[in-house]
């Protein structure tokens, strides 16, 4: 009797992860990552939070910004909040760049841990952490012009994306959040060159970052998610109404990639 053949897995649909932006204990965007351009839309992240958990996220994505800018981790009490009260996965970032930092926020309850700077200017941590704490720790690629920066996207870098990501990934990191700072809350849609660059480097998971303004966006998305692209961060959209989560989430829920799409070149 011959055996059925094994179909593969059914693929999870691409995952939404509506932005939290926390600056002094408010919720807040930023316009392509810069200070001086903020505009408040809360001051109860809390509430920000479950507004979004009922409306069907599954992840968060809660940023300190007075960590990426200054270094200092000062919005945890909330990021912490939000972990306790919500009741699903919240991946944490900015301004974590020290061991001390990192235990706190994986104390804290985070179920992703996100490290920028660190990968640019201390691949001995980040190989570290990633050793300790496997999957629980991703990589953030900012990027602006084709090139890397960091610190709050304000410190230039010498690398490009794909060399980032080729570099993290040898270190034994398995997921790339990718942002075009450059589309960072303009609206403008994601840079879909950069992600193929980071996609193209293979065997990394990678979360798209910047720009997605519309179903159209993550239509686009979905015909990268056969090469690697797992989720989706969206922030100004959620909070200027261009896009409806609940039903981007159903959307994607159906959303097969189309049979045209290309594979990414592999980098060299």
């Amino acid at each position: 009797m011959t055996s059925p053949a094994l179909r593969p897995a059914p693929r999870a649909p691409i995952e939404i992860l509506p932005a939290i932006d926390l600056l002094d204990g408010k919720v807040v965007r930023l316009a392509q990552g810069r200070r001086e351009q903020v505009t408040r839309y809360s001051d109860d992240p809390v509430a920000i939070a479950s507004r979004w958990v009922a409306a069907g996220a599954r992840w968060l994505h809660v940023v300190d910004l007075n960590g990426a800018f200054d270094g200092t981790y000062l919005n945890l009490p909330w990021a912490r909040r939000i972990i306790e009260t919500c009741g699903v996965a919240v991946e944490l970032s900015g301004g974590i760049r020290t061991q001390q930092t990192l235990e706190r926020v994986i104390e804290a309850g985070a179920a992703r841990v996100i490290l920028g700077t660190k990968a640019c200017e201390d691949p001995a941590f980040v190989q570290a952490a990633a050793q300790r704490y496997a999957s629980k720790i991703a990589v953030a690629i900012d990027a602006r012009a084709g090139q890397v920066v960091s610190r709050g996207w304000v410190a230039p870098t010498t690398k490009t994306p794909a060399a980032l990501a080729g570099e993290m990934k040898v270190l034994g990191v398995q997921t790339i959040v990718c942002t075009d700072v450059s589309r960072d809350g303009m609206l403008q849609g994601p840079n879909l060159t950069l992600l193929q660059q980071v996609l193209a480097v293979g065997g990394l998971e990678v979360i798209a970052s910047g720009g997605v303004s519309s179903v159209t966006d993550l239509q686009q998305l979905a015909t990268l998610q056969e090469h690697g692209v797992i989720g989706v961060i969206i922030g100004k959209a959620l909070y200027e109404g261009t896009i409806d989560l609940r039903k981007a989430i159903e959307m994607l829920s159906g959303q097969a990639p189309h049979p045209t799409s290309q594979a990414p070149k592999k980098h060299q």
